[in-house]
């Protein structure tokens, strides 16, 4: 099997990925799930956050590493539903 030449990580590409792993600092992995084929891990957090890391392929068919958190929705308390009616 014969591999692609490793493509150097830009400075800005380095830069947002430590900035979301910095979001990460201190939290508490409670389980971590790897895609069957090694394109994607998950780290699920105990708060409820998920760490997404994977390689999807740029337009030149280029790998591109991915890093993302996923933060569960914020609840509002007592949200006010306002229904419009139709004439």
């Amino acid at each position: 099997m014969t591999r692609s030449p490793i493509r150097p990580v830009s400075l800005q590409d380095l830069r947002r990925i430590a900035d979301t792993l910095a979001a990460l600092r201190s939290r508490t992995v409670s389980g971590a799930v790897m895609r069957s084929d090694r394109r994607q891990l998950r780290v699920e957090m105990a708060d409820g956050q998920l760490l997404v890391v994977g390689v999807d392929l740029d337009e030149a068919g280029r790998p591109q590493l991915e890093v993302d958190v996923i933060r569960p929705p914020v609840e509002h308390g007592n949200q006010l539903e306002v229904r419009f009616e139709t004439a």
